[in-house]
C-alpha cells in the first residue's frame, strides 16, 4: 500500500461547509463567496450560515446575538484559573488550558451528539478569555462585556476599554468572518478526528487549538507588519521593496500554497481596505504598498505567481486596530472557532471513527534469540 506524507490530496471526509479552489481563487461557505459575506454581513450572521446552513432572518439574528450575549462573562472558576497561570505561559498554551478546564465543568452536563449551544458558548467564550488575560498580563482591570456592542466590536472594547471606531469594528469584522473557516486544515482535521472517538467539544478543540499553535500552521503574520514598519511612507516603499528584491529577500505577505490567483480573503480585505483607507493612514499605506510590490514581483519574478495573501492584509488589519503582535495567532483562532465548531457538528452528524493506516518501514522480522546471539 502506498503512503501519502502529509495526506496531501487523501480526501477525508465530505463536507458541507466551505469550498476552496485555489486555481480559481474561491472560498465559498455554505454556497455563498466569503468575500462578499466579509464585506456585507455580520460576524454573527456567518456563524449562523455556518452552522445552520442558512443566513438568518431579522427574529433569529435577534435572539442569536441574545443567545450569545447572555454567554460573554467568564465563569469565576476560569478567571482564577486565569490568575494562576504563570504571566511567561503563551496565549495559545492559555487558551488551551482554559478550555479544557470549561469542558470539565460543562462536560458534566454534556451529551452526545453536541448542541450548537455547546458551539456557540466555546465561541463566545474565547475572546472573552484573550481580553481578561491580556490585560491582567499588562497590569490592568478587567472590563465587562458591553451589552450594547456585536461580537468583534466587543471584543476590541474588551480589550483596550474603549468603544472602537466603526472603521476598525468593519475592518476587523471582515477578517474575522474571511479566517473563521477554511476547509480540512491542520486544526480542523485534528479536531474532527477527536470528536470521531465520541469524546467532548472541548478535548476536540484542545485538540484544534494545539495544532493552531504550531508555526506552520497558525504563523501570525507579525513579518508582515515589521515590513510595513519599515518601509513607513508611501514614498519609501518602491525604494525599499527594490532592495529586498534585489538582495534576493522574500517579500511578506505574497504567494501561498494552495491559491494560484489572487486569495479571495486578500481581495476583500483590500477592497474593503480601499474604502476605509481616507479614514485611516496605515489603512492607506498597506494598499498602496500591495500595489507596488505586485508591479515589482511581475519585474522582478516573470512566470511566478506571486499574489497578494491574506496575510498581507490580515496584518494591515490587526495592526490597524493596535492588536498586541502577542495576541495574532489567539485572535485567528478566536475567528476560527466558527470553523472548527461548525465540522464538530458535521462531523457528529455522520460519525465515523478516523483510522488511517501507516506503512511499516522498521528492520525485518528477528527472533530473540539470533538477537541474543549477536550480541555474543
Amino acid at each position: 500500500m502506498a503512503s501519502v506524507t502529509g495526506l496531501d490530496g487523501v480526501v477525508a471526509a465530505e463536507t458541507e461547509l466551505s469550498l476552496v479552489d485555489g486555481e480559481k481563487g474561491l472560498l465559498i461557505y455554505r454556497g455563498y463567496e466569503a468575500k462578499e459575506l466579509a464585506l456585507h454581513v455580520s460576524f454573527e450572521e456567518a456563524a449562523y450560515l455556518l452552522w445552520n446552513g442558512q443566513l438568518p432572518t431579522a427574529e433569529q439574528l435577534f435572539y442569536f446575538r441574545s443567545k450569545w450575549k447572555e454567554l460573554r462573562a467568564v465563569p469565576a472558576g476560569l478567571t482564577a484559573i486565569l490568575d494562576v497561570l504563570p504571566a511567561e505561559c503563551d496565549m495559545m498554551s492559555v487558551l488551551r488550558t482554559v478550555i479544557s478546564a470549561a469542558g470539565a465543568e460543562h462536560g458534566k452536563n454534556s451529551v452526545w451528539p453536541p448542541q450548537q449551544e455547546d458551539m456557540i458558548r466555546y465561541t463566545v467564550l474565547l475572546p472573552t478569555l484573550i481580553a481578561y488575560r491580556h490585560r491582567r498580563n499588562a497590569g490592568l482591570v478587567s472590563v465587562e462585556p458591553h451589552p450594547e456592542l456585536d461580537h468583534v466590536a466587543n471584543y476590541l472594547y474588551m480589550l483596550t476599554g474603549e468603544v472602537p471606531l466603526p472603521a476598525h469594528v468593519k475592518a476587523l469584522t471582515a477578517y474575522f468572518i474571511l479566517a473563521m473557516e477554511h476547509g480540512m486544515n491542520a486544526s480542523t482535521f485534528a479536531g474532527r478526528v477527536v470528536l470521531s472517538t465520541q469524546s467532548d467539544v472541548a478535548s476536540a478543540l484542545c485538540a484544534s487549538i494545539g495544532a493552531m499553535k504550531g508555526p506552520l500552521h497558525g504563523g501570525a503574520p507579525s513579518e508582515v507588519v515589521h515590513m510595513l514598519d519599515d518601509i513607513g511612507t508611501k514614498e519609501n516603499a518602491e525604494r525599499w521593496l527594490r532592495e529586498q528584491l534585489e538582495a534576493g529577500q522574500r517579500l511578506m505577505g505574497f504567494g501561498h500554497r494552495i491559491y494560484k490567483t489572487l486569495d479571495p480573503r486578500a481581495e476583500a480585505l483590500r477592497i474593503l481596505m480601499t474604502e476605509l483607507s481616507m479614514e485611516d493612514a496605515w489603512f492607506e499605506l498597506a494598499v498602496h504598498v500591495e500595489e507596488t510590490a505586485v508591479g515589482l514581483l511581475h519585474a522582478y519574478k516573470p512566470g511566478r505567481k506571486l499574489h497578494t495573501n491574506v496575510e498581507f492584509y490580515a496584518a494591515a488589519v490587526l495592526r490597524a486596530v493596535s492588536m498586541p503582535k502577542t495576541l495574532f495567532t489567539s485572535t485567528f483562532t478566536a475567528s476560527r472557532m466558527v470553523g472548527w465548531t461548525a465540522h464538530l457538528l458535521e462531523q457528529a452528524s455522520c460519525n465515523r471513527i478516523f483510522r488511517p493506516q501507516s506503512v511499516y518501514v522498521g528492520p525485518g522480522r528477528t527472533s530473540l534469540s539470533e538477537s541474543n546471539q549477536n550480541e555474543k
